[in-house]
């Protein structure tokens, strides 16, 4: 790999981006489609059959089962719950110091940045603070029309350079200027002029904490194997009242989904790098073809490629979130940007599993083809689950079926105390995993866990309806996300 990263160092942006595609044609199996096996056929085909199916409940079986949608929607959620218990019980121990490297990696960061001068100064601010700072921060401005450069220029000395070209000028910050091809596009440009074997994705609206840099580093230069690591992120919203109530949902959201991963990492079928702080050993993400341009999530996208590359050659890549990796990153703050975001998680999701769907139910894979992305078949198909059982609730209330109502509403106050209960053990370990007592409260947890099933949940499985029509549309471009300062 020490071969191919230097070559593309030494190439031409044009050069480079042509290597890259030709890479990339080779590995994505969206520019080469491979046959779709019989396993990931009939794992996908039974996901929609049973929705099909649940959808005729109402008329064909009596009592509860009529809401035979909800059961299994709470039953699927409920498991989910118990397998990331279990998995997690290890960070309730504690994490022995880790053991001295021989060498330490270089380190790199991009700041993929477009009209950002709103938070850029805080975010390059918080990387400049670390406790060890990374050996370059490279600005990759993708035709910014604000007012980047003035910033650039009164904080740090910076010229506007060529497009296409850096401005070297800072010791540490280097300024990239190019002509807005998108965000893919702008890494992968950055990714072929540098020459640090770590390179970390950081988006302009994400304060890192001091030590998140050195755990990266230290994790990178202690496993040879390890090609992508994500680290832990908290949502921050704007000091308004939709901010503070999205921030609260939010906070328990994320606790949730990065126990999560950490419980999918220990069966090594992490896919879910968050790309607002990922890390990414370089040559092997350019080996493989670098961002996909026409993905909508490409950090999730990529670990794709990365996981399948690996199986298909050889390799023994693996992928990591590391818990003392912390950084808080700017979430949506009102309903609709709330919407738009889901929207375009889950629609990117979408094109993800439709692409890499021969990997499905494929065990050369491990517990990645055999587990995780069969869950994934699945949740394709939950927020549909999800939003099924609320309608047909809805219609069981308005027309007064009491035989129905209380038998369901006790399944729904069972679900209720099972997730305040793991909330509450997920609140605890994760403190103990990130080191910081001050995160969410328990109270808090309780009230959340009441209301959370009838506000928050929905949103999230209207976005994701949401991102399923503009899936099936075919739509490849989103907009951008207005920026609320909350971080600064």
């Amino acid at each position: 790999m020490a071969n191919l990263s230097q070559g593309l160092s030494l190439a031409t942006p044009a050069q480079a981006e042509a290597d890259l595609a030709a890479r990339l044609t080779a590995q994505s199996p969206r520019r080469t489609p491979p046959p779709t096996p019989w396993a990931s056929t009939a794992i996908h085909g039974a996901v929609l059959v049973l929705w099909i199916a649940l959808l005729g409940a109402p008329f064909g079986l009596h009592g509860v089962w009529v809401w035979s949608a909800g059961l299994v929607y709470v039953a699927y959620d409920t498991l989910l719950l118990v397998f990331t218990f279990w998995q997690t019980l290890p960070l309730l121990k504690t994490t022995p110091p880790s053991a001295a490297v021989s060498r330490r990696v270089s380190v790199a960061v991009i700041v993929a940045a477009k009209d950002e001068a709103l938070v850029l100064p805080v975010t390059l601010k918080a990387l400049l603070g670390q406790s060890d700072p990374p050996d370059r921060i490279l600005i990759a401005d993708d035709g910014s029309a604000d007012a980047t450069p003035e910033v650039l220029a009164r904080l740090y000395g910076l010229e506007p350079p060529p497009l296409g070209e850096m401005s070297t000028r800072h010791p540490q910050i280097h300024w990239l200027r190019l002509g807005g091809g998108g965000k893919a596009r702008a890494m992968n440009t950055a990714l072929s002029l540098i020459a640090e074997e770590v390179v970390l994705t950081v988006d302009a609206d994400t304060l890192l904490q001091p030590g998140a840099i050195a755990a990266v580093r230290d994790a990178f230069s202690a496993e040879a194997d390890l090609v992508a690591t994500t680290g832990v992120l908290t949502p921050v919203c704007a000091a308004t009242t939709s901010g503070r109530i999205m921030e609260w949902f939010q906070t328990y959201e994320y606790i949730r989904n990065f126990l999560a991963r950490y419980a999918w990492m220990r069966l090594d079928s992490l896919l879910l790098i968050s790309g607002a702080f990922a890390g990414f050993r370089r040559a092997a993400a350019l080996e493989v073809g670098g961002f996909d341009p026409d993905c909508l999530v490409e950090d999730y996208e990529l670990i794709h490629r990365l996981k399948r590359y690996s199986v298909r050659h050889g390799r023994r890549w693996t992928t990591r979130v590391l818990g003392g990796a912390l950084a808080r990153t700017e979430a949506p703050s009102t309903t609709l940007a709330f919407l738009r975001q889901r929207r375009r998680w889950f629609g990117g999701f979408l094109q993800t599993q439709y692409w890499y769907r021969d990997m499905v139910g494929d065990r050369r894979y491990g517990a990645l083809g055999l587990a995780m992305l069969p869950v994934k078949a699945v949740d394709t198909l939950q927020p549909l689950y999800g939003l099924t059982a609320f309608v047909l609730l809805c219609s069981y209330v308005v027309r007064g079926r009491l035989t129905i109502l209380e038998p369901v509403g006790g399944v729904i106050a069972a679900k209720i105390l099972i997730d305040f209960s793991f909330q509450l053990w997920a609140i605890h370990l994760y403190r103990c995993w990130v080191g910081d007592r001050r995160i969410a409260s328990f109270g808090h947890a309780l009230v959340a866990s009441i209301i959370e099933p009838f506000s928050f949940q929905l949103l999230r499985h209207l976005g994701a309806a949401w991102g399923w029509v503009v899936f099936l549309r075919g739509r490849q471009t989103w907009g951008s996300q207005q920026r609320a300062g909350a971080l600064r």
